[in-house]
């Protein structure tokens, strides 16, 4: 008990929130318990998982009720937390989106949780890089990881047997996946050897990242001023997609969002390979396709990948409830608690320490490929969590589609992609 008062106070100190917050709820001051607002926006087995985990920590922590609710689906909880800032009534705790965490960070109600966490209590280093380096903003912890993932490439074994082509390692080359893309190529059986989302979301300029960083390049350059990927770095691994695109024929666009179109094709054994994350596994299982999981492949030495953690955000309601939302993050977050949500919500582990628990062990042995994804977090990246990434991303995933298409030369494609993201910064 001496040992909780004292991290108690230590998580006070660096909390630095007021005692006139705008939501609503128990302020504890009267001997009760705290009673703090949590939006997950999880459904079907997360929401499951997230409000057990929940009623477990209320049945287990006296000072604290956590009141847990949807809020919205996770697509709509940032519209729908700007709208509950702006109205002065919002939640303690609540689900983010890594992109979104820049945004919120700048509202006052928004907690600095850079203190806390150095407490020795939270173990931070222990959370994966790219999970520690999603919720920083300007040097300071503005969120706590909830959710992580990291790319890799899915093949099927079938096709490769059946071409005659040995399975891919890690090592490969760019020029590797291009050559083995063609020859599992067969337009009289509709078989393609890869697939790229062809939409311009997310979903299609994520898969770039990793491409720019092993060429030397990076998604932003001069302290997020311009764009890092307008040289060689930008113009190679547009070509490359090009090349494979319009010049091969071997990469299925899949002009869908969601990139269900591209998953179908893979699951009915008429796409060779996929860049996906480890949230795709269990329907590929399913499917009961025979596949293996393979490192991505590099230009160089430099087999780096890219990780899209998610958050959970806390927000000041007064220094009562701001305590008690870092106590019940805190709890959410430890190897234990993590390891369950993980395995349930389809999350890799937050933390190293989680890696090791049991029942992920019993998970990472039982499905194929999930240790890939896993060595992936120690030297995978995330995308610059600043404010204008999301306009960055939308004149990145145009320069993307028109080099899939052969609507444009891969020159004329990264010069309006870095055009639209150099007014994009200009406006952060």
């Amino acid at each position: 008990m001496a040992l909780l008062a004292a991290v108690v106070a230590l998580v006070v100190a660096g909390c630095g929130s007021s005692d006139d917050g705008g939501g609503s709820g128990g302020g504890g001051d009267g001997g009760g318990p705290v009673e703090i607002t949590f939006w997950h926006g999880q459904n079907q087995t997360a929401k499951q998982t997230i409000e057990a985990l929940v009623k477990r920590f209320n049945a287990t922590h006296r000072d604290v009720v956590v009141k847990a609710e949807v809020g919205a689906p996770s697509d709509n909880l940032y519209q729908k937390m700007t709208a509950a800032l702006a109205g002065g009534k919002y939640p303690d705790v609540v689900y983010q989106f890594g992109p979104n965490v820049a945004s919120l960070a700048r509202s006052p109600k928004a907690l600095d949780l850079t203190d806390a966490v150095r407490d020795a209590s939270w173990n931070w280093d222990d959370f994966y890089p790219p999970a520690r380096e999603a919720v920083t903003v300007d040097g300071k912890i503005r969120a706590v990881p909830a959710v992580i993932d990291s790319m890799a490439v899915v093949y099927n074994r079938r096709l490769f047997r059946a071409a005659g082509i040995a399975e891919p390692r890690a090592g490969w080359t760019w020029d590797d996946y291009r050559e083995i893309a063609q020859r599992l190529t067969d337009s009289g059986k509709g078989q393609f050897g890869t697939g790229w989302p062809a939409v311009g979301d997310e979903d299609t300029v994520w898969r770039l990242w990793p491409m720019i960083w092993q060429l030397g390049g990076d998604v932003t350059a001069e302290d997020n001023t311009k764009a890092g990927f307008s040289g060689e770095s930008g113009l190679r691994a547009f070509t490359t997609i090009n090349d494979m695109a319009v010049a091969d024929k071997s990469v299925y666009l899949d002009k869908t969002a969601g990139s269900e179109k591209m998953y179908a094709l893979f699951n009915n054994n008429r796409m060779g390979m996929v860049p996906t994350g480890p949230w795709q596994l269990p329907v590929i299982e399913q499917a009961r396709v025979d596949y293996g999981v393979v490192p991505m492949p590099s230009f160089s030495d430099r087999p780096t990948t890219i990780s899209g953690p998610d958050t959970w955000m806390l927000f000041d309601n007064g220094d009562a409830r701001a305590r008690a939302a870092q106590e019940f993050v805190q709890w959410l977050t430890q190897p234990e608690q993590d390891a369950e949500w993980d395995v349930n919500a389809g999350s890799l582990p937050l933390r190293r320490s989680t890696a090791e628990q049991p029942i992920w062990r019993r998970l990472a042995q039982s499905r194929v490929g999930l240790d890939t994804f896993v060595a992936a977090l120690e030297d995978a990246r995330v995308r610059p969590v600043i404010q204008a990434y999301p306009k960055l991303s939308e004149a990145t995933g145009s320069g993307i589609v028109a080099v899939l298409l052969g609507t444009k030369d891969p020159q004329a494609a990264l010069d309006e992609a870095v055009s639209g993201a150099d007014e994009a910064l200009a406006g952060d």
